[in-house]
């Protein structure tokens, strides 16, 4: 749309509430009359609530689709010929996964907007770049998991890339400590999913009493934390214990789903997640879908202007959320931050680390 380049010129935290609140708003109401005219299962939904796009008046009113929709249905806003690639997420065996179909446009603006949101933590700067999976996960690229993805879209900040592991996950201890020999006193760009950073780096190093000197370096990770939970493993602890055996002093979790690649949401030195200019969420009661307030639980919808292809630009999710602030972090960094309490009751396992966890 022809706003999209003057939003992609802000910086990911630099608006207010009331300036972010108009920005927002009068984009996702035209993207929502976009996927109106061209996808016809979304144009069907929004009849069947009887929901008139031309009247809304503030960003809580913007429809929004469960994001369990993604795996029951082809929802595409644009022709087959036009899809460039098709996403998947991550899924058990036996279970359903969501299709998400890309156009070129959306895919590039997806790149930009990571690069614009990671950049404001890491720098421009691209260097060594210490991979915590295998490289058998990146097979098909016109149709890949949303682990695939993960890594291709963080690996664009990272330069002389390593994967530490093998096929079979064990650890590459020689690559390792070769890679680290070569890249001594410089800044390293780590990158992985939570649970397998856990199990298969920070544990294969403890168990074989291997102490590596990353404290130059930034570690970037995501995915569930279910698994972990389930061990009674805190992000504090996650930092802590990893910090031991490798020094390493700037970690930062960061929340996203492949309904909307790009626009993730990062983990600050407060501990607390942030919403940057191109997303926000809301967070939704259970009972009645109303709005909650700050410091009340309940479930998470997220908002995002990347979702031109197809209609995932207001989803509702499975995760439920606390809303923390808004423009008031200690970080510096403006918008709402907030907290991730887990999946709700009965939803089904779909973090990239929970799903690898499952198969495990």
């Amino acid at each position: 749309m022809e706003d999209f380049k003057h939003i992609l010129d802000i910086a990911p935290y630099a608006l207010s509430k009331e300036e972010k609140h108009i920005l927002l708003f009068n984009y996702l109401k035209k993207l929502s009359v976009h996927h109106y005219t061209n996808c016809i299962s979304y144009k069907s939904m929004i009849d069947s609530v009887r929901a008139d796009l031309g009247t809304l008046n503030n960003l809580s009113e913007i429809p929004f689709l469960p994001v369990r929709l993604f795996k029951m249905m082809e929802l595409r806003s644009v022709g087959r010929e036009e899809v460039v690639k098709t996403m998947t997420s991550s899924g058990t065996t036996g279970q359903a996964v969501s299709k998400i179909y890309l156009d070129r446009e959306t895919s590039s603006n997806q790149t930009k907007i990571l690069t614009k949101i990671v950049s404001s933590f890491i720098g421009i700067k691209r260097t060594p770049m210490l991979i915590i999976d295998t490289d058998a996960i990146l097979k098909n690229r016109n149709m890949f998991s949303a682990r695939a993805a993960g890594i291709l879209g963080f690996s664009m900040f990272g330069s002389k890339r390593v994967f530490a592991l093998n096929e079979d996950m064990s650890l590459k201890v020689d690559i390792l400590k070769e890679f680290l020999k070569i890249h001594k006193s410089k800044s390293i760009f780590l990158f992985g999913f939570t649970f397998m950073i856990w199990q298969h780096f920070y544990r294969q190093l403890k168990e074989n009493n291997i102490h590596i000197d990353l404290s130059d370096g930034i570690l970037i990770h995501g995915g569930g934390w279910k698994k972990l939970n389930s061990d009674s493993v805190t992000s504090e602890e996650f930092k802590k214990k990893l910090s031991e055996m490798t020094q390493i002093k700037h970690v930062h979790d960061y929340y996203g789903m492949v309904e909307q690649t790009g626009t993730i949401y990062m983990e600050c030195e407060e501990s607390h997640l942030h919403c940057p200019v191109y997303s926000d969420i809301i967070i939704r009661r259970p009972f009645d879908f109303s709005e909650a307030g700050i410091g009340e639980k309940g479930i998470i919808q997220v908002l995002s202007i990347l979702p031109k292809s197809y209609p995932g630009h207001s989803l509702l999710t499975e995760d439920e959320g606390i809303l923390l602030g808004e423009d008031d972090c200690k970080c510096g960094r403006l918008g709402k931050y907030f907290t991730i309490v887990g999946r709700l009751k009965n939803a089904e396992i779909r973090g990239c680390s929970d799903t690898y966890a499952e198969k495990y």
